[in-house]
C-alpha cells in the first residue's frame, strides 16, 4: 500500500462501496452558518432544512423568467450540436435529450442564474462560506416513458467517485415545468441526510457513463431503503413552475418514470463550499470528467 493511498483511506469518515453496506450518523452540520445568518431563506426556511434535510420556495422564479429559462431549455434540447456533446446525455430507449450538464458554462441564460443572489446567496447562507459549482444540468423528463432515477445519496456518489471529502454542498432543482404527483417528480426521505450510507459493492471503470442513465453503483439495498422510510416517511416534491427545491447532498432521494403525456423540466445546480474540495476519488478507480464534477474551485460572484 502507498503512502499516498493509506493518507486517502485513514482520512475518509465516510466509507463506501465496501465489502458489505453500513449505516452511520452523519459527522457534519447541516446548515454552516449561524441560526439568523442573513441569506434569502427565512429563519423557518433554514429551520426545515436543517430538520428534514431539504425545503422548498415556492415561486423563486417569476412567470416571465421561467418563459426565459424554458425557452433556452429547448433551445439547447434541438441544437443538434448540444445533442452530439459528451455532457449530453440521451434516454437508452428513445434516445430522447435526458440531460444536458455543465450548462451554465454552455449558456450565459443559465450562468446568469448561478449568479443570481436569490440562488448563490441561499447557497451561502446554507454552507457558511464562498461557495462553487460542483455540478450544473439541465433535466428534461418527457412524456411518455422518460425513465426514472433509483434511491440514491448524492453525497455517497460525490464522495466515492469524486473525492468531495465532507458533507458542505447542497442542490437546487428548480422547476421549468410542472411537478406534478404524476409526472415523475421528485421524491425525498425527510430526515434521511442525518444517516450516512455506505453502499457494497466496488465502483466499475468509467461508471459515470452508465450512471448517468441509470443508477447501479452506490445504490442502497431495499432493506436500507425500508429502514430510512420507516423513520422518516416519504414526501414527493412537487409544484409550479418557477418553484425550487433546496435538499442536502445526504438526502436519500429518486424520482418514478413519467408515463404521462406532460413533460417535467427542471434546472439543478449543485453548490459546494470553497472550503471542501474534492481530491482524489475515495471509492473509484479515477476521477470523473469535470464537466460532472467540476474542478474549478472558482467562487461564484
Amino acid at each position: 500500500m502507498t503512502t499516498t493511498h493509506h493518507h486517502r483511506l485513514s482520512t475518509d469518515v465516510y466509507p463506501t462501496r465496501g465489502a458489505a453496506e453500513a449505516m452511520m450518523p452523519r459527522r457534519d452540520p447541516v446548515v454552516w452558518s449561524a441560526p439568523a445568518a442573513p441569506g434569502p431563506l427565512g429563519g423557518a426556511g433554514l429551520t426545515n432544512f436543517d430538520r428534514a434535510g431539504f425545503t422548498t420556495v415556492e415561486a423563486l422564479l417569476s412567470p416571465g423568467e421561467v418563459a426565459l429559462f424554458r425557452a433556452e431549455l429547448d433551445r439547447l434540447v434541438r441544437d443538434p450540436a448540444v445533442g452530439r456533446d459528451e455532457r449530453a446525455v440521451v434516454e437508452p430507449a428513445s434516445r430522447a435529450i435526458r440531460s444536458v450538464f455543465e450548462v451554465h458554462r454552455i449558456s450565459e441564460v443559465f450562468a446568469s442564474l448561478v449568479r443570481d443572489e436569490r440562488v448563490v446567496g441561499t447557497a451561502r447562507q446554507i454552507l457558511g462560506s464562498d461557495v462553487y459549482v460542483h455540478q450544473s444540468r439541465i433535466n428534461v423528463k418527457p412524456g411518455f416513458g422518460a425513465s426514472g432515477f433509483y434511491w440514491h445519496s448524492d453525497f455517497e456518489t460525490w464522495h466515492a467517485e469524486d473525492g468531495l471529502p465532507r458533507m458542505r454542498a447542497v442542490s437546487v432543482s428548480i422547476a421549468l415545468t410542472g411537478n406534478h404527483a404524476t409526472n415523475g417528480s421528485l421524491m425525498i426521505i425527510p430526515g434521511s441526510h442525518r444517516t450516512f450510507l455506505g453502499c457494497a459493492g466496488a465502483t466499475p471503470k468509467d461508471n459515470y457513463k452508465k450512471s448517468l442513465q441509470m443508477q447501479d453503483a452506490g445504490t442502497p439495498s431495499d432493506e436500507a431503503v425500508t429502514a430510512l422510510c420507516e423513520a422518516g416517511g416519504i414526501r414527493l416534491v412537487t409544484g409550479e413552475a418557477g418553484s425550487a427545491t433546496w435538499f442536502d447532498c445526504n438526502c436519500m432521494h429518486g424520482s418514478g418514470d413519467n408515463i404521462t403525456p406532460y413533460p417535467r423540466s427542471n434546472v439543478f445546480i449543485v453548490f459546494n463550499s470553497v472550503e471542501n474540495t474534492p481530491g482524489e476519488p475515495f471509492a473509484a478507480p479515477a476521477r470523473r470528467p469535470a464537466f460532472v464534477a467540476a474542478r474549478d474551485f472558482t467562487p461564484v460572484r
